[in-house]
């Protein structure tokens, strides 16, 4: 379960990401909060 839990965060913040990038239509760099 554990492992499981970890992939699906780590997916989601891929997703926020790729949205990001395609919502800004630019290439994805750190940024800092």
């Amino acid at each position: 379960k554990p492992k499981l839990v970890a992939l699906i965060a780590v997916a989601r913040k891929l997703i926020t990401i790729l949205n990001a990038i395609v919502r800004d239509q630019q290439p994805w760099r750190e940024q800092t909060a």
